[in-house]
């Protein structure tokens, strides 16, 4: 599907894309950007579906077809200027970042002219990081969303990337980029921040609790293990979507408070049966997120 794509950052989305892609035949060579010398000097040792590390972006980005930035939301948009001059003119450009309306509006500038740029941000993380726990089973069973604006007329490379997220065996869902980021603050960034409410507020408890806890707690917290640098880079850049879905999620906290109040045990009920019928229709796959 492509000659060659360039990974910027190793990280755990970076490296099991990278692997993902050499085992499912959709790429020729993956070279790969890494800002430490011990992650470059660890993938040219051991990743053999790494054909190639490099010390500058720029240096890694030369002849490639498919470029996909795979850092941290705050570092995207930085990378861009540093690899315009280094690309191939129809190279195409990507990313997988969770905030995408600031990113692509950088994007579509940067590359104006040289290169083209999709918003891509495959829902495909872990509250775990790293290279060494990378996993090219990581994207299976996913959903991806792609983010181009309406007025643009990117027709053929859109096709491709959509093609390429698919052959990862993702679930492709195009829409805008201010629309992506009402969604997400919605569906991902919300649940990320009530489990970290929960878990903020329960480390206010005695430590002696810790080991009473059942399955229920681990499973309603677990996400709250993930990296706070990142969260704290997603909630920078998509405050107010963030904001208004806590605005909207306190209505229903207000509502369970009233039917407790009123001690309103039909009402109680209701309330449980609604949430219970949401969760029972998600898709099984996500039991495993």
């Amino acid at each position: 599907m492509f000659e060659q794509v360039t990974i910027l950052g190793a990280g755990l989305l970076g490296a099991s894309l990278g692997e993902a892609a050499k085992l499912k035949n959709l790429v020729g060579r993956v070279h790969v950007w890494a800002r430490r010398e011990e992650i470059r000097e660890k993938l040219d040792a051991e990743a053999r579906w790494c054909d190639r590390s490099f010390a500058t972006p720029a240096e890694a980005v030369e002849g490639a077809d498919l470029v996909v930035a795979c850092t941290p939301v705050e570092h995207i948009v930085g990378l861009f200027g540093e690899i315009r001059g280094s690309l191939r003119k129809q190279a195409l450009v990507t990313d997988v970042g969770s905030v995408k309306q600031q990113i692509c509006e950088a994007g579509r500038a940067s590359f104006s002219g040289k290169g083209i740029f999709i918003g891509s941000h495959p829902m495909a993380g872990s509250e775990k990081s790293g290279l060494e726990n990378a996993d090219p089973r990581l994207y299976e069973g996913r959903n991806c969303f792609l983010t181009p604006f309406a007025d643009e007329d990117i027709g053929v490379p859109l096709t491709k990337l959509q093609n390429f997220w698919k052959g990862l065996g993702m679930r492709v869902t195009l829409t805008s980029p201010s629309e992506h980021d009402y969604i997400v603050a919605q569906i991902s960034h919300l649940p990320h921040f009530l489990a970290s409410a929960l878990a903020y507020h329960l480390a206010q408890k005695p430590s002696s609790w810790d080991n009473l806890c059942g399955g229920g707690l681990k499973d309603t917290t677990r996400i709250a293990g993930g990296d706070p640098g990142m969260w704290t880079d997603i909630a920078k850049q998509n405050r107010g979507q963030i904001l208004s879905a806590l605005d909207e999620f306190e209505g229903s906290l207000k509502l369970l408070r009233e039917h407790l109040h009123a001690g309103e045990a039909h009402a109680i009920k209701e309330f449980l049966k609604t949430g219970q019928t949401y969760r029972r229709r998600l898709p099984s796959t996500y039991d495993s997120d």
